[in-house]
């Protein structure tokens, strides 16, 4: 760091008589804002006339042996000293910060103090007793670091004043900061920290948009629909077409549930009656080998199970004569036992004793 003494040139020796003595205006620097010219000559420092316009013929200027720009504007200067810890691996790093100005710009010279850091390092180093207030301290314990340190700073420099010959210098105040690979550490943890509360919010966000749409879903299409209209995310032509399309979709697949329905019905119904007919043409078969049959009783019960309709195959299966007259006799049997013994009209039996023979 530069400063106080920003830069310092050694001047030739001007030669000639004292009339045409004049040293050229190359061989002095350039003057930055806030800086003054402190000559040397001879064994003593001047400083240029603060505000005169340089003059290559003055006097001081073609005698110095020397030119040193000196800044005098106030500057706020930090200086660090480390800090020992616990343990011997970490260590704590004081930051100390002081306003310098300076009052006497040839002292300033004299000294040739061209980074006032040095000193002011010097000043820290001589406070002996300020490592001990953090040597009791592990490195994560770096806040109470910090508070010791700051009041440790400033009785020290109430009592012993930090000083630097041709300046002004007052401490400010005194930082404490860790290691750089704590430093890193902690980073590291805060950067994850916060990279996993981000997910853990955005977790809940979207949890809270689930919920909520599922709410929005569970009020039906129509409240949807609604909402996205509202939003202008859906278009009214749009969503009055698909409603629509489904309507005309429902009416054709409740027709084809009810044609579908009916022809299932209707073929039950088929089913039931081609059944019974079936069952009745199976009992007829059967009952035509038989002798003693109420045919009236059967001719009724075909009619009321057919609903009167005509029954294929009953007529072949049972002879018409059979239907209404009396059941073929046994062998052995007369014809005048059989006349006189049954019912013309029936075919029953008339008399227990017509059992008998």
């Amino acid at each position: 760091m530069n400063y106080p003494v920003i830069a310092e040139h050694i001047l030739a020796t001007v030669q000639g008589t004292w009339w045409s003595r004049r040293r050229r205006r190359d061989d002095v620097p350039s003057l930055p804002p806030g800086a003054v010219y402190v000559l040397r000559v001879g064994g003593n420092y001047r400083t240029f006339p603060e505000g005169m316009v340089f003059d290559p013929s003055h006097p001081d200027v073609l005698d110095a042996s020397s030119v040193s720009l000196v800044d005098t504007r106030a500057r706020l200067v930090d200086v660090e000293r480390p800090l020992p810890s616990v343990s011997e691996a970490d260590n704590f790093t004081m930051r100390a910060s002081f306003t310098c100005q300076v009052t006497d710009p040839t002292v300033i010279a004299r000294q040739g103090i061209v980074d006032v850091t040095v000193p002011l390092r010097a000043y820290l180093m001589g406070d002996s007793d300020l490592p001990r207030v953090s040597a009791g301290h592990r490195v994560e314990e770096i806040n109470a670091v910090r508070i010791e340190a700051g009041h440790r700073m400033t009785a020290y420099s109430a009592i012993v004043p930090p000083r630097v010959a041709g300046m002004s210098v007052e401490f400010v105040n005194a930082e404490v900061h860790a290691s750089d690979d704590l430093r890193d550490w902690e980073q590291k943890l805060r950067d994850e920290r916060r990279a996993r509360e981000l997910q853990r919010g955005q977790r809940d966000f979207e949890t809270q948009d689930t919920l909520r749409i599922a709410e929005l879903l569970s009020q039906g299409s129509d409240h949807v629909d609604a909402f996205g209209i509202a939003r202008k995310e859906i278009d009214v032509t749009e969503v009055a077409a698909r409603v629509h399309r489904i309507t005309d979709e429902e009416s054709a697949r409740r027709y084809q549930a009810d044609t579908a329905e009916r022809t299932h019905a209707q073929a039950l119904e088929t089913e039931d009656a081609q059944m019974r007919r079936e069952m009745l043409l199976t009992l007829l078969r059967q009952m035509g080998g038989s002798e003693y049959v109420d045919y009236h009783q059967v001719l009724e019960q075909v009619l009321r199970e057919t609903r009167g309709q005509a029954t294929p195959g009953i007529g072949a299966a049972v002879d018409t004569a059979r239907m209404v007259g009396p059941g073929q006799a046994r062998p052995g049997r007369t014809a005048a036992g059989s006349d006189a013994s049954c019912d013309p009209q029936g075919g029953f039996v008339k008399d227990e004793d017509d059992l008998v023979g």
